[in-house]
């Protein structure tokens, strides 16, 4: 998908000397992969606490068994 960005220019050069990118369209896209990533282990973050486990779960006799 084409898409027409206005950007701010010095953040796009901090970018490129951090990343070491050779692109604009490289630092656009590894930032978009860090941000998908970033919200999905927010997300991960978020049921912990709410899933219960059992205490007695032995996952190294699983191993075995199989």
């Amino acid at each position: 998908m084409d898409t027409n960005l206005k950007v701010v220019e010095k953040l796009i050069q901090e970018a490129l000397e951090l990343g070491g990118c050779s692109t604009k369209r490289a630092v656009i896209e590894e930032a978009l992969r860090e941000y998908v990533q970033r919200r999905k282990q927010l997300k991960v973050i978020e049921l912990f606490g709410k899933i219960e486990y059992d205490d007695d779960y032995d996952y190294k006799q699983q191993r075995q068994q199989q």
